[in-house]
């Protein structure tokens, strides 16, 4: 009887209701949610970052990546466990508001709408200026609205419709990483340029690898991983949710992080002295050194569409769906607009919308640098509230407290809010003041709505 008690989900995987109407189109698979996870996390991301992290890693930058692995799979394992316990829309908002308390629910929602929201506006600001460089008689404001225009489309008209253009994007830089891999084979193995032949140098280096490294290396590589968590946005358009979103979550973060390390072991195969990379075209340097112009090229308009189209056309149905799951709950300013599904194609079209013209005007009048700040600290405190409710609704509710769960809802999910927490603690103090400044407004949105922290949402009345 005890183990009846612990069973989560329903029957043949399907999902509970919630108390919500089933209003999405549920016709999602896993093969649907992982290649939006790898979409969202990009297959090349480690491209316009190598040279940095580079220099930074002594030039271990697949170590830097294994590090990343090791460190956000113990949240990924807590985004797991909620899925399976609550498979519904709206991600960490879902699951601190059932798991810890309603009302810290609505703030880690508020948190995560920070980083969701101004994600997409920092790809198209990444994009706009990466093109207005090659051709600098056209404006990156435009290009900004060109990609705005197309992923705004796509996630309006429909889920199916996105996940088709997931797979395009992703066949398209899975195999410019296979031409760069085919070329780097090339350049070392055959011409016996570069490092000559394999190196342990990149993966391990004793006089370097010390705890001071693996602190700045969790801290690079952490920021890296964001992304893998909007695979829970999509649970009420999920089959059997309960089983898929939780597995696609953690095997997303395990294909991307050795995706990583194998395209940046490649690249430190082909320059081994990493002291001279430039810091902004350090890889695609490398891919002109291994390639001619034809790789270095291709390379660049390739990471253009992975951050302009798909990697943002994945955090813009994200956000989407967040603010519709809070606006259903009517805890946030209009939500009688954004919680609206079109009766047509079944999405969250007002929130769509919204977050299109939103991006547009953070694009253009908010600086990399201050939206990176609201990104990170958005991101990183919601992982945290997370990791606490996993130990907080499982160990201390739920009393799960046999050895094997002591280790799946005690020690896991406190080392995973431990990594975290270390990361956020070294944050600079414009971060702080960015992401205290945004809790404070959320603090006063979530009291008005509210009435003062007394009412909660309809559908968690009797929870």
């Amino acid at each position: 009887m005890a183990q009846a008690q612990k069973t989560t989900g329903t029957a043949a995987g399907q999902p509970p209701s919630k108390g919500y109407k089933q209003e999405l189109n549920r016709v999602l698979t896993f093969k649907d949610l992982l290649i939006y996870g790898m979409i969202f996390m990009v297959p090349i991301a480690p491209m316009s970052v190598y040279g940095i992290v580079s220099k930074e890693s002594f030039g271990m930058v697949p170590l830097v990546y294994l590090v990343g692995i090791i460190a956000m799979v113990f949240t990924a394992l807590s985004y797991s466990r909620m899925s399976r316990e609550f498979p519904v829309a709206g991600s960490v908002y879902s699951y601190v508001q059932r798991g810890l308390n309603p009302h810290i629910g609505f703030l880690s929602g508020w948190m995560i709408l920070v980083d969701y929201i101004l994600a997409p506006a920092l790809l198209y600001a990444f994009s706009g200026l990466w093109l207005h460089t090659l051709a600098p008689s056209i404006p990156a404001f435009v290009w900004v609205l060109a990609f705005i225009a197309i992923n705004t489309i796509v996630n309006a008209v429909g889920i199916q419709m996105a996940a088709r253009a997931n797979f395009i994007l992703l066949g398209i830089e899975l195999i410019a990483l296979l031409i760069f891999i085919g070329y780097a084979l090339k350049f070392v193995f055959a011409d016996g340029m570069g490092a000559g032949g394999f190196a342990i140098a990149p993966l391990f280096q004793s006089e370097h690898v010390n705890l001071g490294f693996i602190a700045t290396a969790t801290s690079i590589a952490v920021l890296s991983f964001l992304g893998f968590d909007g695979i829970s946005t999509l649970s009420e358009e999920t089959k059997n949710p309960t089983r898929t979103v939780g597995k696609a979550t953690v095997a997303a973060l395990i294909i991307l992080g050795l995706i990583f390390m194998a395209e940046t072991y490649m690249a430190a195969l082909i320059h081994p002295a990493y002291k001279n990379l430039d810091p902004d075209m350090g890889f695609f340097d490398i891919a002109r050194e291994a390639g001619g112009s034809f790789l270095y090229y291709m390379l660049i308009i390739v990471n253009v569409l992975a951050s302009g189209i798909a990697n943002a056309l994945a955090a813009q149905s994200a956000i989407s769906r967040i603010l519709y799951s809070m606006s259903r709950d009517k805890l946030l300013p209009g939500s009688s607009f954004l919680g609206k599904i079109h009766p047509k194609y079944k999405t969250p079209f007002n929130a769509t919308l919204f977050v299109g013209g939103l991006s547009v005007i953070a694009a253009n009048f908010l600086s990399i640098e201050t939206i990176i700040k609201f990104v990170n600290f958005g991101a990183l405190t919601s992982f945290m509230l997370l990791n606490i409710t996993v130990f907080v609704y499982f160990y201390i509710k739920k009393k799960f407290r046999s050895f094997k769960e002591s280790i799946k809802y005690l020690v896991l999910p406190l080392v995973g809010f431990a990594i975290i927490a270390y990361v956020w603690s070294g944050f600079d103090k414009m971060t702080f003041l960015a992401g205290f400044s945004w809790l404070l407004i959320g603090i006063i949105v979530g009291a008005v709505k509210s009435k003062g922290y007394k009412v909660v949402p309809e559908v968690l009345k009797d929870m």
